[in-house]
């Protein structure tokens, strides 16, 4: 009778013990939150590709690591109130902590030429087929201009400037001024850098007045706070010293992420209770970097909100209160996905209009076939677009070189 209960019963419950077992091991090995960000020797080993470009400031070039004084420092969290502004008057009792600074050594440009050669993946190749079949046929007729409105539509550059940049091609393929296939393909490249080439793309920075302050907008998903990250690391290893404030309050994790690459950079950081308002935490992190002399503040804003509040509403109110603190904005970033080709044009509409956006960071530009986006963007809203990612390192963030950029579609 006692063996047959252990075959019974014993068995089955040893099963489940080690089921137990496994199950608290796979739980204990689990990635924590942030962990997918790179670590704090990635962050100084692998830098931004040339910093200096990312801001024209009057702050000393350093290319070596160094340590700066850096904090954390807790939001009130309270809804700010736009006429008194009250919450900001409790932020300096709040206790600091010190981090390490982690410094980044600028990469040669020949290296980032190199990069953004490599990375513009997918669009490039798309342009060299349709370059390879034109140049096939040698002479310039019909079907070379429909092969090269097709190559510019597929590229996401869209109808509108397709036939603003081909229009005048016909025109000189028809007066005897272009003739060989490499004559329109040449013309087609002197257009496209021609219609780059007007925008001012430096990040500005006022060495006058601090703290400079830097909003970055866009949708969820879009690594609006990676790039956040990636700047912060940029700037303070130019020697400015960075604020970040964690604004979007309404995503989980949101902060969380920011906080770590505020250690990982050697940035100060403030921070709300979620799904707080994000407006306070921008104005409390202006008004704490104004008290203690912080070159800039870059302010993270929500993507998409929890409640039925409209998100463009809530933006422009950041944007009031971010003005009426002791701070300077003179920038306000939109990030954008380049793999979400027209509907990024959509995006850019909308928070143009609600935030007065002066540059674009357009991430996710590798691989992909819709870089045109950059063209559709800067004719059809006047927007320059600043920075481009081009990868998840840390020093896959550079500065937007048209020139460039029209080079390796060509090349």
């Amino acid at each position: 009778m006692l063996a047959s209960d252990l075959v019974n019963y014993g068995i089955p419950a040893a099963v489940i013990v080690v089921l137990c077992l496994s199950f608290i091991v796979y739980r204990s090995r689990r990635q924590a939150p942030g962990e997918s960000l790179p670590s704090a020797s990635d962050a100084a080993a692998a830098p931004l590709a040339d910093p200096s470009l990312l801001a024209s400031s009057n702050v000393p070039d350093s290319t070596t690591a160094h340590t700066a004084d850096t904090s954390s420092v807790a939001s009130t969290g309270d809804t700010v109130d736009e006429d008194s502004l009250e919450p900001a008057k409790r932020v300096e009792s709040i206790g600091v902590t010190e981090v390490e600074a982690h410094g980044s050594t600028v990469e040669s440009g020949e290296d980032e030429k190199a990069s953004v050669r490599e990375r513009t993946g997918r669009t490039r190749s798309l342009f060299s087929s349709a370059f390879a079949s034109i140049r096939g046929k040698g002479k310039v007729d019909d079907t070379t201009w429909e092969e090269l409105e097709e190559t510019l539509l597929r590229a996401d550059i869209g109808i509108g400037l397709t036939t603003k940049l081909l229009d005048p091609l016909r025109a000189a393929a028809k007066a005897g001024q272009i003739r060989t296939a490499d004559d329109a393909i040449n013309a087609l490249r002197d257009a496209m850098t021609a219609q780059l080439a007007t925008s001012q793309r430096s990040l500005n920075m006022d060495a006058a007045t601090k703290p400079n302050v830097w909003l970055f907008v866009g949708v969820n998903g879009v690594g609006k706070t990676t790039t956040i990250g990636k700047i912060a690391t940029a700037e303070v290893g130019h020697g400015t010293t960075v604020l970040l404030a964690a604004g979007d309050t309404f995503r989980a994790a949101a902060a969380e992420q920011l906080q770590v690459w505020a250690e990982r950079s050697g940035a100060a950081f403030v921070r709300g209770s979620e799904g707080g308002d994000p407006a306070s935490v921008i104005f409390d992190g202006i008004q704490s970097a104004h008290a203690r002399n912080i070159d800039l503040v870059l302010g993270d804003t929500a993507g998409r909100l929890q409640n039925k509040s409209n998100l463009m509403e809530e933006l422009k109110k950041v944007r009031r209160v971010a003005e009426k603190a002791e701070g300077t904005v003179n920038e306000v970033l939109l990030v954008i996905d380049a793999t979400t080709g027209q509907n990024g044009l959509s995006q850019a509409r909308e928070f143009a209009a609600a935030t007065d956006v002066t540059g674009v960071v357009l991430t996710k530009l590798d691989g992909s076939a819709k870089g045109g986006i950059v063209f559709a963007i800067e004719t059809e809203m006047g927007i320059p677009v600043k920075l481009v990612g081009l990868g998840e390192g840390a020093h896959d963030l550079v500065a937007f070189d048209p020139e460039e950029y029209v080079a390796a579609l060509f090349e």
